[in-house]
């Protein structure tokens, strides 16, 4: 999401664009839509057919025409065209999970949260950090038990980790640096 990080609105929609799509494709779409409409009126005055057009091929296409619509109406009207700043109020929004609502408020606002996705669930549970089944309970627990101090930080950091090193089947343990200290939970085959 380069290039968003100072504004709400690029933020909220890039997470919807980002889910279930490889992140080029989002950067390439997430482009084409900004270069359409930057702010939620103008984005809400688009047609359909034209926010359909510019974020084609990202996964769910249609589904999240229509979310970006709809989403971009309800700011403007409810919010006067200012996306919300906390997490209970943007987890009020029709199509926005615990997942968005912390990525908005850590990178466009700043605040503290912790942005649990595919790949901190499953790390930190291989890890042994916690012992949670859904990434919602995962949150929860690390708001607990991680250090404020390491709240932002961690998405970003175990999402590399998790594409280079930490794997979801097959992981790279031979030369994880960390090795050592993890408990290697549900891990059956690795490398």
């Amino acid at each position: 999401m380069a290039g968003t990080e100072k504004d709400p609105f690029k933020v909220l929609l890039s997470c919807i664009l980002s889910l279930r799509t490889q992140d080029r494709t989002t950067g390439e779409a997430s482009g084409r839509l900004f270069t359409l409409a930057s702010t939620p009126e103008a984005m809400a005055s688009l047609s359909e057919d034209d926010i359909r057009k510019a974020i084609y091929p990202v996964g769910f296409y249609r589904v999240k025409t229509g979310r970006i619509k709809a989403l971009s109406e309800i700011i403007t009207r409810k919010y006067n065209g200012r996306v919300p700043d906390t997490i209970d109020e943007l987890l009020k929004l029709k199509g926005v999970g615990r997942k968005t609502a912390n990525l908005v408020v850590t990178l466009a606002y700043n605040k503290l949260g912790i942005c649990v996705d595919t790949h901190v669930h499953r790390i930190t549970n291989r890890w042994g950090y916690v012992r949670t089944k859904k990434p919602k309970e995962t949150e929860f627990v690390l708001r607990e038990k991680l250090p404020r101090q390491y709240w932002k930080e961690i998405n970003g950091l175990l999402v590399a980790f998790g594409q280079g090193i930490c794997k979801p089947q097959s992981p790279f343990c031979s030369i994880c640096c960390i090795n050592d200290f993890c408990d290697r939970t549900g891990v059956s085959r690795s490398r």
